[in-house]
């Protein structure tokens, strides 16, 4: 359990001691400076997600993938569900590096894409320490798959954030290679465009279709029935949903003061809508499983609006280190409460290290 706090304390120590970066370029987007600090913590972000050993809820789920990849070509993994992360399995394997190998080619990916994203927040160091506790801990030790994908998506929020459609499209399509759910981002894209919107519009629609054709069309179904199936209830959902809900409110309660491009706003507006309906939907529908699954593309909005935060309340700028202690504080009792009280958090604990060549 140490480790995991850890891990949340030492981007938090460095957030108190940090200004916000207020430096812009031309075009209106933040400038970001690669420093060592940053470059250590993706160091070892990457060696406790990708050497952590029997850790998650889904640890020997994964197996499967390793033993059936064995009997696969480059051919036959181009035919299965997540051809990405069945890639990853057959290397792994060709090099004799097991289960390991697999995380830990995933962790560079899941990593970089948390501090690419970070670092491109006002206060990278507060993003990142409020990314540690569900994102990093849950996410990306958890849902391996998932987490790979998420990352991806996240660096194409940064592409979309900068007008660059096409690279939205291109890593939003990568992500769907690990898993198959990234698809339903692509059409944000059309909702936040504001600029060619037809064009925009169209491009959308064909990414969306090749996606769909691609990933979603074979299994879309047999999906839907999981969901419905009451054995795939979700624990927590509500909770998580509520994470969501709580930085969209804040986004709209301050919307004037946040310090944002125009195109940025609308994102993370429309990110913020979306969190609205999947709050409402809960009460509505019983797909927990389903809403909780499209709910992880939502986190990065909880990275965006608490590395704001102190900026929205306090004197831009300048430390607010009462303001980021909140921050860190509410995020603190998040950890807190999942590593003593959720109904998975057993698989978590304790924290081990290790490197595994088995399937």
């Amino acid at each position: 359990m140490l480790s995991y706090w850890f891990l949340f304390f030492l981007p938090a120590l460095a957030a108190l001691g940090t200004r916000s970066n207020m430096r812009l370029q031309p075009d209106g987007t933040r400038s970001v400076r690669l420093t060592i600090l940053p470059v250590l913590f993706f160091a070892l972000l990457t060696v406790m997600v990708g050497f952590r050993y029997e850790v998650g809820a889904d640890w020997r789920n994964y197996f499967a993938y390793l033993t059936g990849a064995t009997t696969l070509d480059f051919s036959g993994i181009l035919l299965q569900n997540d051809p990405g992360y069945w890639a990853l399995n057959f290397i792994s394997i060709q090099l004799g590096w097991g289960v390991t190998g697999v995380n830990l080619a995933g962790a560079v990916m899941f990593s970089f894409g948390v501090t690419y994203f970070c670092a491109h927040q006002p206060r990278n160091w507060l993003a990142l320490a409020s990314a540690i506790p569900y994102l990093v801990i849950v996410v990306g030790m958890g849902y391996t798959r998932q987490g790979i994908a998420l990352s991806l998506v996240m660096i194409g929020f940064v592409a979309l954030d900068r007008k660059r459609l096409v690279w939205f499209a291109i890593c939003v399509l990568a992500a769907a290679l690990f898993h198959k759910s990234a698809v339903i981002i692509l059409p944000i894209a059309g909702l936040v465009s504001s600029k060619n919107k037809l064009l925009s519009l169209l491009f959308v629609a064909m990414t969306s279709a090749i996606g769909y054709l691609a990933f979603l069309e074979d299994s879309l179904q047999n999906l839907l029935n999981q969901y419905q199936d009451g054995n795939f209830v979700s624990s927590g959902t509500l909770i998580r949903l509520t994470m969501n809900v709580v930085p969209a409110a804040l986004f709209f309660l301050f919307y004037k003061r946040i310090r944002m491009r125009a195109a940025e706003k609308k994102l993370w507006g429309t990110m913020s809508i979306i969190s609205f309906v999947l709050f409402a939907a809960f009460f509505l529908i019983n797909r927990s499983t389903a809403l909780d699954r499209i709910a992880l593309y939502l986190i990065p909005l909880q990275i965006v609006v608490f590395s704001h935060l102190p900026d929205i309340l306090g004197r831009p700028g300048r430390r607010n280190q009462a303001i980021v202690l909140g921050v860190l504080l509410y995020y603190g009792a998040v950890l807190f409460v999942w590593l003593n009280f959720a109904t998975n958090s057993r698989y978590w604990i304790p924290y081990q290290i290790g490197f595994s060549v088995d399937f």
